[in-house]
């Protein structure tokens, strides 16, 4: 398949949210309370909610900066590419890249509304959550319809209350929701307890995504405390391997069989061992661990109910005869320093060479398309209006040039150790 013919959606992309997000979206009594975005006088900006600073606003959100800059940076409005946090923006850079559809993890709440969830007072902290959720729904996706894939954040504190935010959203067309790898590291009970069967119940009958990115728990695994930064980014993508355990050996996917999960740039060269693994435990030990697949194999299971996500993965791609391919997905991860935009396409192409053009289909769109409920060629006019030719011809001219971003006083050294950049970036976990 040629390049400019492939139709690219990403399930895995974040936003950077706007200062004006709250902006009419909460109930008079709440306006006074909601998260407030402030530019401090040596030029940072932070968000300011319940008594917390949040520092970092775009954590790790380099698009269009060189390499030799990227790190936990930016910490300013003024380093990020307006894509970053302008929806309209986005867009032109989606389809700069080729990019056609796009579903956005947030950023300064965290992947699971933890910062709304401290709040003492829960009508406040859900009058949060649905505010965030209605501007994502609403304007971030509602103002470009058939180019991004909505993504609630949910109301972790309470089962019952975050189901019925899962109605409420899927009604407004939002069939995925960003959850932790982990809730027990957030202080929540584990996906073992049946705590969040109403959680499980009500995505499986809206048919929501239950989307568990990695560092959703708040934790990212490190060998030792003074590990250099390359220690963590390696293990990043593979320890998502811990809740894939979890799921499998929990009851929660047999329990609900609807049910779908996304491993959310977890990768998928690891999949075909730890599939075989699963297999030969459930053999030699399920007599006395108890577990019981009845006439199915927790392979079978997991490839039934689990979505899997890659950036760039070449061996997961050689080795896809021992993976469902109807359940690969691809993400581009823009704005994070992993992601290959503006060059996705080019990229993509060069590990899916030996890949039929059936398969290629199913990676790049037709697999999101129908977990996510997401139907761009009815918005856009066809298919033909959404190929990587086709978009990039639609944004000729859009300025996608790297240049330096640097703040004054920045020496431009980002040799951070990955305990420190662990403390940072999770300073609000608690």
């Amino acid at each position: 398949m040629k390049v400019s013919d492939m139709v690219l959606v990403s399930v895995d992309d974040h936003v950077v949210e706007p200062p004006d997000l709250f902006k009419g979206r909460l109930p008079s009594k709440y306006v006074d309370l909601a998260p407030q975005f402030v530019t401090n006088p040596d030029g940072t900006d932070v968000w300011k909610y319940n008594g917390e600073t949040v520092s970092n606003v775009a954590l790790n959100a380099v698009a269009g900066r060189p390499k030799e800059e990227y790190g936990i940076e930016p910490t300013s409005f003024t380093q990020l590419r307006k894509g970053t946090y302008d929806h309209n923006e986005r867009v032109k850079d989606m389809s700069a890249n080729g990019v056609l559809g796009s579903l956005c993890f947030p950023s300064f709440p965290q992947f699971c509304g933890q910062l709304f969830a401290r709040t003492e007072d829960k009508d406040v902290a859900l009058a949060m959550v649905q505010a965030y959720n209605d501007w994502h729904i609403d304007e971030w996706c509602g103002s470009h319809p058939g180019r991004f894939i909505p993504c609630a954040i949910p109301a972790i504190w309470n089962p019952e209350v975050m189901a019925a935010e899962i109605r409420r959203v899927a009604k407004k067309g939002c069939h995925s929701l960003t959850f932790s790898e982990n809730p027990s590291k957030l202080g929540w009970p584990s996906i073992h307890a049946e705590h969040w069967d109403p959680v499980w119940k009500a995505c499986s009958e809206e048919s929501v995504v239950v989307c568990m990115h990695i560092g959703s728990s708040s934790q990212l695994t490190i060998t030792s405390p003074d590990a250099p930064m390359d220690v963590m980014i390696t293990l990043q993508p593979m320890n998502i391997v811990q809740a894939a355990a979890d799921l499998v050996w929990s009851n929660v996917l047999r329990k609900y069989p609807d049910l779908k999960v996304a491993l959310s740039e977890g990768g998928i060269g690891w999949i075909p061992y730890f599939l075989e693994r699963i297999d030969y435990n459930y053999d030699r030990h399920h007599f006395w661990t108890g577990q019981d697949f009845g006439d199915k194999l927790p392979s079978e299971v997991f490839n039934e109910h689990v979505l899997t996500c890659f950036i760039d993965d070449k061996f997961g791609l050689a080795s896809r005869e021992y993976l469902n391919m109807d359940m690969v997905t691809w993400e581009c991860d823009y704005p994070h320093s992993d992601s290959n935009w503006p060059e996705s396409p080019e990229i993509f192409a060069q590990s899916v060479r030996t890949l039929s053009d059936e398969e290629i289909d199913k990676i790049t769109h037709l697999n999101a398309m129908r977990h996510y409920h997401f139907d761009p060629f009815t918005a856009l006019g066809g298919r033909e209006n959404c190929t990587v030719g086709a978009l990039r011809a639609q944004v000729e001219g859009h300025d996608v040039a790297i240049r330096s971003q640097r703040r004054d006083g920045d020496d431009g050294s980002h040799a951070t150790k990955a305990a420190d950049l662990i403390k940072m970036a999770m300073a609000h976990s608690d």
